[in-house]
């Protein structure tokens, strides 16, 4: 059930992330290498990313796959960015709500992906939704489980949660609402990352970048932060998240935290 990534570091075109790798997110759309649900993910994808100064991101995001779309390719070819979040997707119901479901969902400085699906949808988890606010239920992006849980989420970094707060309460709450719910979530405000595994499988990359040559090192050398539900390629410095964890990024650190299941 989908695919996604975020990235933090210094500018580089989008390809770079999203086309040029070996197994870059636009193969994992028909052949991924680590996914345990669903084969293909072709209904649907988008892109964000964040500009220098703006700190609300740009988006682009279509209902078919990602393979087939020459805008994208002339996109990711010239668009430059040093944060950015990008997702495939294999639809729960064939179709649903087009290219409103496709994430990355935004707000304000927020990306936001969800890679899974809420068992027994949507009887299981009524009472979360009816405990949102009417303004905010009547506003969700799509009628989907991954809208359902990104308005919780909202809501969360709103009233003023981190990034990690926002991610894990809402997980906790889902799975004691509908147990053997995947829960991959994925989160950026353009300076720093949260995620979540949680029924599928996630990896980060945190390494420093190496200064060109001449240059001063003290003035170039960076540091990227890639978070995605597989290696893009075969760096041996990928690292799997375990299951039934947050990861959230401080600074140039990653820092891995336990997630328990609160009971009903």
């Amino acid at each position: 059930m989908c695919r996604h990534i975020a990235f933090l570091g210094p500018e580089v075109p989008l390809a770079r992330l999203l086309s040029e790798p070996e197994h870059s997110l636009v193969r994992q759309s028909w052949e991924p290498r680590r996914q345990r649900h669903g084969t293909v993910n072709a209904d649907g994808f988008g892109v964000g990313w964040y500009a220098e100064g703006d700190p609300v991101p740009a988006r682009y995001r279509r209902a078919g796959p990602i393979w087939g779309d020459m805008n994208f390719a002339d996109l990711v070819r010239v668009v430059r960015t040093r944060a950015a979040l990008a997702a495939v997707r294999d639809a729960t119901v064939f179709g649903a709500d087009g290219e409103a479901a496709a994430a990355p969902f935004a707000s304000g400085p927020w990306l936001f992906s969800h890679n899974g699906a809420v068992r027994d949808w949507p009887d299981a988890v009524a009472p979360l939704a009816a405990a949102l606010p009417p303004g905010e239920l009547l506003s969700l992006a799509a009628g989907t489980d991954s809208a359902l849980i990104w308005a919780l989420v909202l809501h969360r970094l709103q009233r003023g949660d981190d990034l990690g707060t926002a991610l894990a309460e809402p997980v906790r709450e889902f799975a004691a609402a509908s147990p053997d719910s995947r829960l991959n979530l994925l989160l950026t405000d353009g300076t720093g990352i949260a995620a979540t595994a949680w029924g599928d499988s996630l990896w980060y990359l945190a390494d420093t970048v190496h200064p060109a040559d001449g240059a001063h090192p003290a003035d170039t050398a960076a540091q990227r932060i890639v978070v995605a539900s597989e290696p893009y390629d075969d760096d041996p410095r990928w690292c799997e998240v375990p299951d039934r964890t947050l990861l959230t990024t401080h600074g140039t650190r990653v820092v891995l935290t336990p997630l328990k299941e609160t009971s009903q």
